[in-house]
């Protein structure tokens, strides 16, 4: 993190995914903080890194010990991970060298995603070699246990099957949810359709006081597995791995925590401007929303928040509406009503958005269409000047790179 005053003038380059940067060049006696996240490792770099996590785990045993020759392994990839290639490469090494056969390792992937690209979003994918869980299929499931309510939980039939289950996940934040990301856990990425379908409608209904019930369904999940080896992954800026961290799944999930901690830049005080872009700035929607709830962390309740992106597709029609007028909480109660998969998602996102953005002022530079932008009530930048200017006019500016991904806070 950077802090622009007392007469520095270094211009400050943000990565929005045009064909050129936007820069700002804060004036003399500019009280600008530039936030960006943590460096990592990328290709062979991060290979080491992982295998390093591996083998040398700062608490417990190692991969090795985990696993005898034999074992019919599957590597659980959910969701997206940072340098997904790399990762997958070290774990095969490493169950190799404990003497597991390579016919004997599986990769099951939580979602189709293209890999092998070094630019930040699309270095995010899942190994060309990786099998798709497909949670349409009923038959690619089998019955694990029972939660709490008495609901039955359903886990991709590999896992269930398998001798060891290698979890890999990414360990992120949401400011939106207060904290940690739902990303990154074997439930519900591997369960039935059915399963994500209920947890969207939990969430839409109750927000964060969902999330109790759905820690309490990870955990089960994971517990009736049996899973000890867990590998949580914390992303660098720029697509890149930043920490790799081998342990039982609490305690993987703790040490990732704190490697994550990178991306939790701290201020003295609220801000009147925030300017941020995105992780993946060809992202959807929601990714927006994200950002929008990082940046309000720090921003005056009456502040401005610009967001420069490449961002195509506009939100939802519940965001639409809510836009355009009508209570959001209605809205809410008709989608939920519905059980319209794409309408509960929809609510759900824009009930964070509504409670991060309060009454603050956005601004958006993106490939959205003006007349779109206008229609949803918000400032339209059309080019990169209008944000420079808006820099120039602010008394208070942070610089959040990669916004989505952090949690920043005051004090």
């Amino acid at each position: 993190m950077a802090r622009y005053d007392g007469g520095m003038t270094d211009a400050i380059a943000l990565d929005y995914g045009a064909s050129e940067p936007l820069v700002l060049e804060p004036e003399p006696g500019a009280d600008i903080v530039d936030c960006a996240g943590p460096a990592g490792a990328t290709g062979a770099a991060a290979e080491r890194l992982v295998a390093q996590a591996l083998g040398e785990p700062l608490h417990g045993p190692p991969l090795e010990a985990h696993v005898v020759a034999g074992d019919h392994v599957v590597v659980a990839i959910a969701g997206r991970v940072p340098q997904a290639d790399a990762v997958v490469a070290a774990v095969r090494s490493r169950l190799e060298a404990a003497g597991v056969a390579g016919e004997d390792v599986s990769v099951l992937c939580g979602e189709p995603l293209e890999a092998g690209s070094s630019t930040a979003g699309e270095a995010l994918g899942s190994p060309s070699n990786a099998v798709v869980f497909d949670p349409a299929v009923d038959a690619a499931t089998a019955y694990l246990a029972a939660d709490e309510a008495g609901q039955p939980l359903y886990m991709a039939r590999s896992l269930v099957d398998a001798d060891v289950v290698v979890a890999v996940g990414n360990w992120g934040w949401h400011a939106g949810l207060g904290g940690r990301s739902l990303e990154g856990e074997l439930w519900p990425t591997f369960s039935r359709a059915a399963c994500r379908r209920e947890l969207s409608l939990t969430l839409a209904r109750r927000g964060r006081h969902a999330l109790p019930d759905w820690r309490s369904s990870v955990q089960e999940s994971v517990w009736q597995l049996g899973v000890c080896a867990s590998l949580r992954l914390v992303a660098g800026r720029e697509g890149s791995l930043h920490a790799a961290c081998f342990a039982l799944p609490e305690q993987a999930s703790r040490l990732a925590r704190d490697a994550a901690a990178a991306w939790c830049p701290s201020l003295e005080d609220p801000v009147d401007l925030a300017v941020v872009t995105l992780s993946d700035p060809r992202g959807g929607f929601a990714m927006v929303g994200r950002a929008v709830a990082a940046a309000a962390r720090i921003t005056h309740p009456g502040g401005t928040i610009c967001v420069a992106c490449q961002v195509a597709a506009g939100p939802g029609i519940i965001f639409e509406r809510w836009r355009q007028g009508t209570p959001l909480q209605p809205l809410v109660h008709e989608a939920v009503a519905s059980r319209d998969p794409v309408l509960v998602v929809d609510a759900f996102e824009t009930r964070l958005f509504a409670r991060a953005l309060g009454e603050r002022r956005l601004v958006l530079l993106s490939a959205l269409e003006e007349s779109t932008v206008e229609e949803l009530s918000f400032g339209h930048a059309a080019d990169p000047d209008v944000i420079d200017r808006l820099v120039h006019h602010a008394e208070r500016v942070a610089v959040l790179h990669e916004a989505d991904r952090m949690f920043p806070r005051i004090g």
